[in-house]
């Protein structure tokens, strides 16, 4: 009986990892057909099935690397197809396919929370419909106030109509990470010295970069800590080990992208060495806070110096969080590795993090995760570079931006030819189902093999 219960068990988390591949690849094709209609562009331009294709792709996998701006390609239909993808990315196929179910409110069969417990790692099925629920209320309520705060910026700058709809499309896109708008061609860049329209940006990809699981710790833990009465350090105590370590990452990766962008573009009058003291800084995080997957730009990506894109390449494979809208492999996944390879160093017999143990299966599959997403970006990397001579520098930076799906671009993406189109969508694809599909493929998978006891080897390494 138990070996019938674990080949069913594997058999239904196989084939929760096949809706998720394509349920994606279902939503890109339909979202292109969509923009292949006639009043989905704009009077006097003309919009073929790649370029259809491509900015379907970039949406739902929330990326933002486009071949046409946005703003002035696409009619307003076009653009509320555009939107309406990067949400649905931003939410994931999984979550829209529940949501629907609930507005229907139909139940939840075993095997469907099944796929939505794999879906956002979570330990249960226990609480799962209130958990999918305070997903989709958080996320609008989140962007709704993001779209609220914007339209004081651009409802005088642009009319109420447009100025709203700007307003609502850079909420929407800042919180999924997406890094899209219809503002113009510069994407923020005219706003780099607005502080309000960096602060509000910020905090929208922060947050959706932190994921779901953090979100929900921290207010309760925040409720209980108020009517208790807790301290602030007991607040802190009270968080999951996995929601400390959480911020304690994203501010290592802020503040040190922060100062490696501020040092390597100090003097770079293409960039920010014309700015006072204050705009240094505030652009310097802006950039970091982007390069985790976000995609918007306050300066020039193609005038960034050389060691600046090396260490954006670095931070856009990392990503944000786990369960969250960020891309990349995660800031946890690398952690695991880091600890694990600090562990050996210092000959500990456990990989501990917050005195806590971390098991051999999170290691292997962090070890998996990274693997195949270094090799996958190589490859389309390699691939790039080959389809009209182009730069290592910007087929690095533009592979790097697709596979982290963060939507940064030396200039290159409008350039593109149609095999060089297609190497980059492969590259968002993979990055946006990549992580999920490798976690839920070598958690799941089971060897034949594992009952059998091998002899020691004699391998060398290092």
């Amino acid at each position: 009986m138990k070996v019938i219960n674990e080949n069913h068990k594997a058999r239904a988390k196989m084939s929760s990892t096949q809706i998720i591949v394509l349920g994606f690849l279902l939503a890109i094709i339909v979202g292109a057909l969509l923009l292949m209609l006639p009043f989905a562009t704009a009077r006097g331009q003309h919009t073929s099935f790649s370029t259809a294709m491509f900015t379907a792709t970039t949406s739902i996998c929330v990326t933002g690397l486009v071949v046409v701006d946005t703003f002035s390609h696409w009619s307003i239909f076009g653009q509320i197809i555009v939107l309406i993808l990067v949400q649905i990315g931003g939410f994931g196929v999984i979550t829209l396919y529940s949501g629907i179910m609930l507005m229907l409110k139909k139940k939840f069969s075993l095997s469907t929370r099944l796929l939505i417990q794999d879906y956002y790692n979570l330990d249960s099925i226990h609480g799962l419909i209130k958990f999918l629920k305070r997903v989709i209320k958080d996320t609008l309520k989140v962007e709704g106030v993001g779209a609220l705060l914007y339209s004081f910026i651009f409802i005088p700058k642009f009319g109420f109509f447009k100025g709203l709809w700007v307003s609502i499309f850079n909420s929407v896109s800042a919180f999924c990470n997406a890094g899209m708008d219809v503002m113009g061609p510069n994407s923020l860049i005219d706003y780099n010295t607005n502080i309000p329209v960096n602060v509000i940006t910020i905090t929208l990809i922060v947050l959706g970069g932190l994921g779901y699981v953090v979100w929900f710790d921290i207010i309760e833990t925040a409720k209980l800590s108020y009517s208790k009465g807790y301290s602030p350090i007991v607040f802190w105590k009270k968080l999951s080990e996995h929601t400390r370590l959480v911020i304690h990452l994203t501010l290592f990766f802020l503040i040190s992208g922060t100062l490696l962008v501020l040092g390597f573009e100090w003097n770079n009058p293409a960039t920010i060495a014309n700015l006072p003291l204050g705009n240094k800084i505030l652009s310097s995080f802006f950039q970091s806070v982007t390069f985790r997957t976000a995609g918007f730009a306050t300066v020039p990506q193609e005038a960034l110096t050389p060691s600046t894109c090396l260490i954006g390449c670095i931070y856009m494979f990392i990503g944000g969080s786990p369960v969250g809208t960020a891309g990349g492999v995660k800031t946890v996944t690398i952690f695991v590795l880091f600890i694990n390879a600090l562990s050996f160093i210092r000959d500990r017999n456990e990989t501990v993090a917050f005195n806590r143990a971390v098991s051999p299966e999170l290691i292997n599959k962090a070890t998996a995760i990274i693997t195949s997403n270094l090799i996958v970006t190589i490859v389309l990397m390699l691939a790039l570079m080959q389809t009209a001579q182009i730069p290592l520098l910007s087929a690095a930076y533009e592979i790097f931006s697709a596979t982290g799906t963060v939507g940064l671009s030396r200039g290159l993406t409008s350039n593109l030819n149609l095999a060089g189109k297609i190497v980059v969508m492969i590259g968002m694809y993979a990055g946006r189902i990549g992580p999920i599909s490798m976690a839920l493929f070598f958690k799941t998978k089971r060897s034949s093999k594992n009952d059998i006891k091998y002899a020691n080897g004699h391998f060398i390494v290092g």
